[in-house]
């Protein structure tokens, strides 16, 4: 029996059909809006993890401080700075102070006694304006910006893989695919339980910001592989990481090659502080200038003998902190290489050399004042004692863009004379 209201399958979809294609639309709709929802695009991810980092990176500090060169240093109590984010570090006791510093360095170290080769006191942009309380330590603040430049918020504050000098049986396609030039001297062969130098500073000119000059020491334990282990310390020019041309000091270590672990300064967990006046990644002022004023750092790294932590001593007075032993494989006994030196980044894709310098810019033949240079070179050795080193090499890839010479004498000690500017009619 057929009623009035009955419709055959045809009658009824045509009579429902517009409020079937609404309702599907809008549950289409909802689906599709909760999909997007679930899935932000690609610019609101990058931002949720540039945001999420920045919060990890940037702790709440006791005090900020405005430094003339636009950094923002906040200070940190020293128990919350971005060492305590690692697993192994959740419940480590803070060491205050190394239990021994190496045997001879507080002898008095000779001064030149030409008044042309006095060098002068050096400082950081920021004391201009303020001090750190005790028990904080100053940390530059990273903004927004500085994540963006890096390639993914993972690269962020990381070197380059190969971003260290071979010495022996290095292989001639390595300065191509890497980029990282050098001009080095080196020891080898022997237990090393630290090292020292008095670094010449300058402000050299970067030709590309994705590039970088350093001046650094490099303390090396393993072999050249995937596993190398290195504490590196010194000054560098880096506008990818910085966000400017200043001279800033600077760590950096690795444990398996530059691979995943380790970083630049502060920038992932790992060395522990304890310092309140210097803060790592911070400008240094003032720089020394071509035939005029001359400025230098004193950098010292040694292995605590007793706890077995790697201690980083900036000038005579400030022990700034440490690697604790457990970070590293190699290390975590002695280093088998110390390397001091230059080292630039050499990206420019038409095949010709990069003009960014090294140093100062000027060949090491040129001399005090003029060409940049690593004075009163030591080792530790395994009595915990300051020793000059024996066999002293060097080491550059392209002797016509970069070199290196070293000497010796009475005021100095083991030094050498190193840099140059690039590109130039013996270096395309």
């Amino acid at each position: 029996m057929v009623g009035a209201a009955h419709f055959s399958g045809g009658q009824w979809w045509r009579r429902n059909a517009v409020g079937i294609s609404l309702f599907l639309l809008y549950f289409c709709g909802g689906l599709i809006s909760l999909s997007c929802a679930g899935r932000p695009p690609a610019a609101s991810r990058q931002e949720l993890q540039v945001h999420k980092h920045l919060k990890r990176l940037n702790k709440a500090p006791v005090k900020s401080i405005q430094s003339p060169d636009g950094d923002i240093i906040d200070c940190v109590h020293i128990s919350k700075q971005p060492a305590f984010d690692h697993p192994f570090l959740k419940d480590h006791k803070i060491q205050m102070r190394p239990n021994y510093h190496p045997e001879g360095l507080f002898d008095v170290e000779k001064e030149s006694v030409g008044t042309k080769e006095r060098t002068n006191p050096i400082n950081q942009l920021w004391h201009m304006n303020g001090k750190c309380p005790e028990d904080t330590i100053p940390v530059r603040r990273t903004k927004r910006e500085d994540v963006l430049r890096a390639s993914s918020v993972k690269k962020y504050g990381k070197k380059k893989h190969r971003s260290i000098a071979k010495p022996r049986g290095t292989d001639p396609d390595l300065v191509n695919e890497s980029g990282h030039q050098h001009a080095i001297a080196y020891v080898e062969g022997e237990r090393y339980y630290g090292a020292k130098a008095t670094i010449n500073v300058w402000e050299p000119k970067i030709q590309r910001t994705n590039e970088f000059s350093l001046s650094q020491i490099w303390i090396l334990g393993g072999s050249f592989g995937q596993d190398l282990n290195s504490i590196e310390a010194g000054w560098q020019v880096s506008p990818d990481l910085y966000g400017d041309n200043n001279t800033r000091l600077f760590t950096y270590w690795t444990s398996d090659a530059y691979q995943a672990t380790g970083c630049y300064n502060l920038l992932c967990s790992g060395f522990i502080q304890v310092n309140s006046e210097i803060a790592m990644g911070a400008s240094i002022s003032p720089v020394s200038a071509y035939r005029n004023s001359q400025y230098d750092i004193s950098i010292l790294i040694w292995k605590d003998p007793k706890e077995g932590n790697w201690w980083m001593q900036f000038g005579n007075d400030y022990v700034l902190g440490y690697w604790p032993s457990f970070l590293f494989s190699y290390l975590g006994d002695s280093a088998s290489m110390i390397e001091w030196g230059g080292e630039v980044v050499n990206s420019q894709p038409d095949g010709r050399h990069t003009n960014t310098q090294m140093g100062s810019g000027h060949f090491p033949e040129e001399g005090f004042g003029k060409a940049g240079y690593f004075r009163n070179i030591q080792v530790v050795d395994s009595s915990n004692n300051l020793k000059s080193p024996k066999g002293l090499g060097t080491f550059t890839e392209e002797s016509n863009c970069y070199d290196v010479q070293t000497g010796s004498n009475g005021d100095w000690g083991h030094y050498f004379y190193f840099g140059g500017p690039g590109r130039n009619s013996n270096c395309p």
